[in-house]
């Protein structure tokens, strides 16, 4: 049995208002979440949603207009920076370039006034954690930029923080190395077992990574949820359509009964599913209109163009990714045609450009926004 682990971080009602000499600007809108003692959480979203003021009210860096932060029980909502045992990773590093890795890793501990000793075995212990030991004679421009990073992250552990903050810290690296450093950061974060909030538009980076993801969105947060409560269940569109690939069809939905739905398309084709249809939205009207969503992946395409209870639709374009074979497929031919994706991990037998082709699906794999 799992045993419930306390909350480390509560956030609320936290807002953050910046006043310009002609405007005024809400830069954070009444934000609430919790963080779980050795949870790593991802604010995600566009720029300017407000994820790194956040973060910087956090940090101590920002003083919030209104709100709470309260950390292991104490109100750190105007506690100064240098006062809150909170770690910090940027995204250019921050490495002090005259300094050797040693030395920058040792900084903070040496302002705190550790001993000379106790230092040298605390950055010995975190550069293993890094699995950097080798370089700790070197300055700064003889790594990598992802070691550089590494690096950076070990500074920020080094004195052992009760929260690490990590803003954006992968964005200057190039995609293999993004990649790589994610896993990184896992690991290391993992290890260290301290609790994390972590700040990214890159949102394969925070599916990856994170126990818990709050998307954000003006201010806002729209939603919060594990990686796959996010991808697999979005409450809005606008989470639907930032994470992942999304397909969205307009069409009405009716509960024909309890064990079967209907959707009708502008098309006037329509699809008998066996169930009742995922919906994420109030409404539990047994007719609507609205959006279906579904996932490219979880299309499926029959060269068998008649097939019932399909979508009829024709090949306009074919995508070869390596990993994956991007389909492009218009539908709606006759009414206001409509582009869909479909991804599979090969080709599709039979399936070629200019192709006319049946799309089908699960209601299982798709749900339905109800028209506003």
């Amino acid at each position: 049995m799992n045993q419930k682990r306390s909350i480390t971080l509560s956030i609320q009602n936290l807002s953050k208002v910046f006043h310009g000499k002609t405007e005024r600007v809400v830069a954070v809108d009444d934000v609430s979440f919790e963080v779980s003692e050795g949870d790593l959480f991802t604010l995600l979203g566009p720029s300017g949603c407000g994820k790194t003021t956040t973060l910087r009210c956090l940090a101590g860096f920002e003083q919030p207009t209104s709100g709470k932060i309260q950390f292991l029980d104490r109100d750190y909502t105007s506690t100064p920076p240098f006062r809150r045992n909170i770690g910090m990773v940027f995204q250019s590093y921050a490495l002090f370039p005259h300094m050797s890795i040693f030395d920058n890793v040792a900084y903070g501990l040496r302002m705190r006034k550790i001993p000379r000793r106790e230092i040298e075995q605390r950055v010995n212990r975190i550069m293993q954690l890094v699995e950097l030991e080798e370089t700790q004679k070197r300055k700064p421009s003889e790594l990598s930029g992802g070691q550089q990073q590494r690096i950076a992250l070990a500074r920020a552990l080094v004195y052992e923080p009760q929260l690490l903050l990590l803003d954006e810290p992968l964005s200057n690296l190039d995609a293999k190395l993004r990649v790589y450093m994610r896993e990184e950061i896992r690991r290391i974060q993992q290890k260290a077992k301290v609790t994390t909030i972590y700040v990214t538009h890159d949102q394969e980076e925070a599916l990856a990574i994170s126990d818990q993801i709050a998307v954000m969105s003006n201010g806002k947060i729209e939603q919060i949820g594990s990686p796959d409560e996010i991808y697999e269940n979005p409450q809005t569109i606008h989470v639907a359509d930032f994470i992942g690939q999304a397909n969205f069809l307009a069409c009405s939905f009716e509960n024909s009964n309890e064990k079967s739905s209907t959707l009708t398309f502008p098309s006037n084709e329509t699809i008998l599913l066996e169930g009742h249809l995922k919906r994420f939205s109030d409404s539990d009207a047994d007719r609507s209109k609205g959006l279906l969503f579904i996932r490219p992946e979880r299309l499926e395409v029959s060269p068998e163009s008649g097939k019932i209870n399909a979508l009829k639709g024709k090949v306009k374009r074919i995508l070869y990714l390596g990993s994956q074979v991007r389909y492009f497929i218009r539908i709606f031919q006759q009414t206001t045609p409509q582009e869909v994706l479909v991804d599979k991990n090969r080709r599709i037998n039979g399936v070629n450009v200019g192709d006319e082709v049946a799309l089908f699906f699960h209601e299982d794999d798709m749900g339905f926004f109800t028209q506003e």
